[in-house]
């Protein structure tokens, strides 16, 4: 695995993190008091905090799947999160157990739990980089000793580009990072939305922004517009749960369709 090992001052216990929120609404252990505070406040806001979780979970292993199908072989994951199983690579290496996967993630204690849950098979490779989304630069650097940039590569932001504040102009870096990959590469991206409760979204802004953490909840119009240089797979920009559901093998569950998450898949030509 790539990068330091993390001691514990390296680890900030003090404020929420995003990826140990998430991990708590799947039900994992890796967070702290502080992450469970700000789920439950935010669980008072949206009751279905673990559906959405869930269901946005559900789209990345369904169109990972698509992609390992269609021919895809080479996968780069930024923003990864804790790992939990199955993961990405699980999932590629299913269908095609010589799948190249690179995981992206800046927080250490992705990193600690990076080597003894990301293991690949023996025909592919899994490697974790530390860094963050803001380093497009680093990032490439460092994953094209993994990764072939000239063949096509599928670039996953799962749940990642709402923490990116217009400032961090989310749509460059996304453009940033896929000029580097070669045509037939794909990007594969879901986004949280306000469009179906303003209100309590302006809530969970002001929650996230009182722990330190940027949350910019984008409208339809505006998570197609990070899609807008590539060719967008059908059904295009959709809520989550309406993204191939025929894909399995994750279940569905009744009111799923209406889970406030955005999510499309599109391909550079």
């Amino acid at each position: 695995m790539t990068g330091q090992n993390p001691t514990a001052d390296q680890i900030d216990t003090g404020k929420p993190h995003p990826a140990r929120v998430y991990d708590w609404f799947l039900g994992g252990k890796d967070n702290y008091p502080v992450d469970e505070l700000l789920a439950g406040q935010l669980l008072a806001i949206e009751p279905r905090g673990k559906d959405i979780a869930r269901v946005n979970r559900a789209f990345m292993h369904r169109a990972t799947a698509w992609l390992a199908d269609n021919g895809v072989r080479q996968f780069l994951d930024i923003g990864t999160g804790i790992p939990t199983e199955p993961n990405l690579h699980q999932i590629a290496q299913r269908s095609a157990p010589d799948a190249r996967i690179v995981y992206a993630d800046y927080d250490p204690i992705v990193l600690r739990h990076a080597e003894a849950l990301l293991r690949s098979t023996p025909e592919g490779v899994t490697e974790y980089i530390q860094a963050d989304v803001r380093e497009p630069e680093t990032i490439l650097d460092r994953a094209k000793g993994v990764l072939d940039f000239s063949k096509p590569v599928a670039l996953s932001l799962i749940a990642l580009a709402h923490f990116l504040g217009d400032e961090d102009d989310p749509r460059g870096l996304v453009a940033r990072l896929m000029d580097a990959l070669a045509p037939g590469s794909y990007l594969v991206l879901s986004h949280v939305t306000g469009d179906f409760d303003p209100e309590g979204a302006e809530r969970a802004v002001e929650l996230y922004r009182q722990g330190g953490v940027t949350l910019r909840l984008r409208s339809h119009e505006e998570v197609t517009a990070l899609f807008d240089a590539f060719e967008l797979v059908s059904p295009q920009v959709v809520l989550a749960a309406e993204w191939h559901p025929e894909i399995g093998p994750d279940q569905r569950a009744a009111g799923d369709e209406t889970i406030p998450v955005y999510a499309g898949v599109a391909r550079k030509a």
